[in-house]
């Protein structure tokens, strides 16, 4: 889980994507750009009322692109063609350790115009070759996680996530991840009911890890804890109850100082800021797809009472519960109507 606060900004309805830009490197990895493709170019089905981009992919030199499957591609347009893109990606490269200035050129011209910017797997080095990852948080495959923060040293990486937004410029893991980091870009676009039609059509679920707005910390499964699995599930169970530090190292047999220790070393934060950011996500999703006023979802989580949540909810996502609710409600009639 991620110890650094972070804070999401809620754009206003009418501030909505249009144009989809995808700059195709040499040696692009296909699975990648497909799902780019498969997110932002999908034609309009009257069953979904989906929205429609203008989506563009361009390269350096327009032709023939080099794949890494056994095929190659063709694109058709140079990088000229993102110019007033909304959203301009990059698809991930085997050549990644080689910058293609062209792109870099293409991407900084695209952050300055005020684009988001898009890049997963080894694509967050062409991002960190064109100067964006600097001083900001990213992510990238776990594979790449030591290699990308030894080349660009000015960048904060963290791998223990599914996709981390920072300032307009965000970064998915390995290819997959790349899912979950579009989704999440559609979610914040054109809200929750959006990208789970999306989601439904790509067959996934609409975002992972408990729904975070702005980045999804990797699923700590009880599997995958070796000493804590049991604990981290008892805890989910109950988290609509005061839980101490005290009562979880007693259901772990342990001492507070020794539960303190395993805890961090197995999930890489402290218990309680791992409760509060388990509390907020299970609020998140109470919020986005039920009617409950905020004081019932504040009990219902454990914060107790709805100015609790309002703290935690501002300061681990920059926004209220109420607004959250009208940006991102999966039941219609809530969708813009003032919520307590």
């Amino acid at each position: 889980m991620a110890e650094k606060t972070a804070f999401v900004k809620i754009p206003p309805p009418e501030v909505l994507m249009r144009k989809v830009a995808v700059l195709v490197p040499e040696n692009v990895h296909p699975f990648g750009l497909g799902v780019l493709a498969e997110v932002w170019a999908e034609p309009y089905h009257p069953a979904d009322d989906n929205p429609v981009f203008d989506f563009v992919t361009c390269a350096a030199r327009p032709g023939r692109v080099r794949g890494t499957s056994g095929f190659d591609i063709l694109v058709e347009r140079g990088l000229e063609a993102a110019e007033g893109a909304d959203l301009v990606a990059v698809a991930a490269t085997q050549d990644y350790r080689e910058e293609q200035p062209e792109i870099s050129e293409a991407l900084r011209a695209a952050h300055r115009a005020g684009a988001t910017i898009l890049a997963s797997c080894s694509g967050a080095f062409a991002l960190g070759h064109a100067g964006l990852l600097d001083g900001r948080r990213c992510t990238t495959h776990w594979r790449y996680g030591d290699e990308l923060a030894a080349r660009f040293p000015e960048a904060e990486v963290d791998v223990s996530v599914l996709y981390v937004e920072d300032d307009g410029i965000i970064t998915g893991a390995g290819s997959a991840a790349g899912i979950d980091a579009n989704l999440h870009v559609m979610r914040r676009e054109f809200g929750a009911a959006t990208a789970a039609t999306a989601a439904r059509r790509i067959v996934m679920p609409p975002h992972r890890g408990g729904g975070q707005a702005q980045f999804v910390p990797s699923p700590i499964r009880a599997e995958d804890c070796e000493a804590l699995g049991d604990v981290l599930q008892w805890a989910r169970d109950r988290l609509d109850q005061p839980l101490t530090v005290a009562e979880l190292a007693g259901v772990a047999h342990m001492s507070e100082r020794t539960f303190a220790r395993r805890f961090r070393d197995e999930t890489g934060t402290t218990p309680l800021q791992w409760l509060t950011a388990e509390r907020i996500a299970r609020a998140e999703q109470l919020l986005e797809q039920t009617r409950l006023p905020v004081e019932e979802v504040a009990r219902r989580c454990g914060f107790g009472h709805a100015a609790t949540l309002r703290h935690h909810f501002a300061a681990l996502r920059g926004t209220s519960p109420a607004a959250y609710r009208r940006q991102f409600t999966c039941v219609p009639e809530l969708a813009g109507e003032p919520v307590a």
